[in-house]
């Protein structure tokens, strides 16, 4: 991603400690981002979030007025396309599983470093699943857990599942087993976009809104064991 992509990023950072919220939010504008907003509590997060717009949420789990999880929950439902970054002091498994049921795109600890902050807030942008390393496995788990509750019965009126290319199954395979859009890339020797392209028609055809809800239907029809 160039200098020039990253600065059309438009982030918000919400944390309800004054001091940790104006450094992050200076280290990611330092780093070309476009820092739209900051709040301290959870409803004027929703409300800002609202106002500004931005593409990638950064998000601490504890705050005042309205959980982080219910914030995540609210605007993610209000804005699909909207990417959420968990940044929390919080390691716990229950609190990360909560977090990505709420829509979150990645989670990373509060002892990462500002060079690890930078490269999760451009790849959660660019779609990437992020997460602080021990944690992928635990939450690809979750997906499992997740597919293996029955989706509610389809009417006999309902049209069949569109089909699917050959290219969008395969990519949709590879992310059924956990890899990130690079590793798909590389895999598949095909440009990043190229994956993101590939992902994004899948969620039209399949009328999905999230990476979890598209590894739940993969699993649900074995695709991650192929």
């Amino acid at each position: 991603m160039s200098d020039e992509q990253q600065q059309t990023i438009r982030v918000m950072v919400v944390d309800d400690h004054p001091m940790w919220r104006d450094a992050v939010a200076r280290d990611l504008a330092a780093a070309g981002f476009d820092v739209v907003a900051t709040a301290g509590d959870g409803p004027q997060a929703v409300r800002r979030a609202q106002a500004v717009s931005p593409q990638v949420l950064v998000l601490d789990l504890n705050l005042p007025g309205m959980p982080g999880v219910q914030v995540c929950k609210e605007l993610v439902g209000a804005d699909p396309a909207l990417r959420v970054l968990v940044l929390s002091a919080s390691g716990e498994h229950a609190d990360v599983l909560e977090a990505v049921k709420s829509g979150a795109t990645g989670y990373l600890l509060k002892s990462a470093g500002p060079e690890e902050l930078i490269d999760a807030v451009r790849r959660t942008a660019a779609g990437d699943p992020v997460f602080t390393p021990g944690l992928a496995g635990l939450v690809l788990g979750e997906y499992r857990r997740l597919a293996s509750a029955p989706l509610p019965a389809a009417s006999s009126n309902e049209p069949k599942a569109p089909q699917l290319t050959e290219r969008e199954t395969e990519v949709l395979r590879l992310v059924a087993k956990g890899l990130s859009y690079k590793q798909i890339a590389e895999r598949l020797v095909i440009s990043h976009r190229t994956v993101q392209n590939h992902v994004q028609n899948t969620l039209g055809k399949l009328q999905l809104h999230n990476r979890v809800e598209l590894v739940r239907y993969a699993i649900e029809r074995g695709l991650d064991d192929a």
